[in-house]
């Protein structure tokens, strides 16, 4: 079965069986996560244990979603099949070249861009995406190097970047580096650029609630925090309108062309144990690796503490992830989960113009705070931002 089959048509969990599960198997048995499987002999068949996700198989898929970034539910679904493809390449494998319609992903990439890092060239976020920034970053070193710039890492190029030894020893460059951008650009948001993502939308109504839906609560959250941050000076872009449902994909290349400097995305969360109840927030990383947004960490940082302390919600902190649209915006991208349907006294909160007024209030002020120096920075929930830019 085609991995362009699998991604987007099926999903596949504990019991099912079939040759896509096999596939599965052998992927997590390359990956070191299952015994290899006994040989078989010239003419026989696939046994069918070996087709079979089983309890041993769930495991090792929970155990690698953990690794990965991703929520730890034993399903492979779209995102874990993609990782479990890109984790199979390790630098030197095939030949990395920048194709704007068709952009090469993989460990060997995030290899690649972290020891394009650590010698102090810019090769962008280590995602694992091998596109125009990294591509530049590999013109820039074979440069250096006495190459030819084809931006393109093949056998000559991964033997000389081979040879080399790190030359940055210790710290995290892509922090300082993020860290310093932040700095430069100042504390103003007068000339800022927000992509505002509101989830759902159109014939995709999202999650339900009494009487009202997940697309409603965020279309009117992200109406208020546009005209909120508008009146500050930034310039905020939507991608969608109330009546449309955007893929994800689409969602993201339109990010990107903005040029925006941060992306929000707003969502609602829900459970079968309606007690569950709180707000989330998720931002690119993957801890295992010591890759991570600097920026996208830092604001759903502020934002989770600004929308506990302003809305009365339950705090279930923020967390990293390798989700596709956090990890494939040029921008930093957080996710914010605002409470869930499912909990009553969220869903009370979520449905008060009042408290959704405040959560706008919240996230407009984290988002000034990430671009505050440590010395101008107030404590979480007491910062209040002018009605209009100066």
């Amino acid at each position: 079965m085609s991995q362009q089959r699998l991604s987007h048509a099926y999903s596949w969990k504990l019991g099912d069986t079939g040759p896509a599960v096999a596939e599965i198997r052998f992927k997590l048995t390359l990956l070191g996560l299952l015994p290899e499987p006994p040989a078989l002999r010239p003419g026989r068949h696939l046994p069918s244990a070996e087709s079979l996700f089983d309890p041993a198989v769930d495991a090792a898929v929970r155990h690698f979603q953990q690794q990965r970034g991703l929520t730890a539910d034993g399903i492979v679904g779209p995102e874990t099949y993609r990782h479990l493809n890109e984790a199979r390449w390790r630098l030197g494998d095939r030949v990395l070249a920048f194709v704007p319609s068709s952009m090469t992903v993989g460990d060997d990439v995030a290899q690649l861009q972290q020891r394009l890092l650590d010698m102090g060239f810019t090769p962008g976020r280590v995602d694992g995406i091998y596109g125009p920034a990294t591509a530049q970053a590999v013109g820039e070193f074979q440069r250096n190097m006495g190459l030819y710039p084809d931006c393109t890492l093949g056998p000559t190029t991964y033997v000389v970047l081979e040879r080399l030894s790190r030359t940055v020893v210790g710290g995290a460059p892509h922090v300082m580096r993020e860290t310093e951008m932040l700095r430069h650009s100042g504390p103003a948001l007068s000339g800022k650029v927000v992509v505002i993502d509101p989830g759902h939308g159109g014939a995709d109504p999202g999650l339900r609630g009494p009487g009202v839906t997940e697309a409603e609560i965020v279309w009117d959250v992200t109406g208020r925090l546009e005209g909120r941050l508008t009146a500050l000076g930034v310039r905020t872009y939507l991608t969608r309108t109330a009546d449309t449902a955007p893929e994800e994909a689409e969602r993201i290349r339109f990010a990107n062309r903005t040029g925006a400097d941060l992306m929000i995305s707003l969502h609602l969360e829900g459970h079968s144990n309606p007690s569950v109840g709180g707000v989330a927030s998720y931002y690119y990383g993957d801890d295992s690796r010591g890759r991570w947004s600097h920026t996208g960490k830092q604001f759903a940082g502020l934002a989770q503490r600004e929308l506990v302390a302003r809305c009365g919600l339950g705090d279930l902190r923020s967390h990293a992830r390798t989700w596709t649209m956090l990890r494939g915006t040029t921008m930093p991208c957080v996710r914010l989960e605002l409470g869930y349907l499912t909990h009553a006294g969220d869903t009370a909160r979520l449905r008060s113009a009042e408290v959704r007024a405040q959560m706008v209030e919240a996230i407009a002020v984290a988002v000034q705070r990430v671009y505050l120096p440590p010395e101008d920075d107030a404590p979480t929930g007491v910062l209040h931002l002018p009605l209009t830019h100066a």
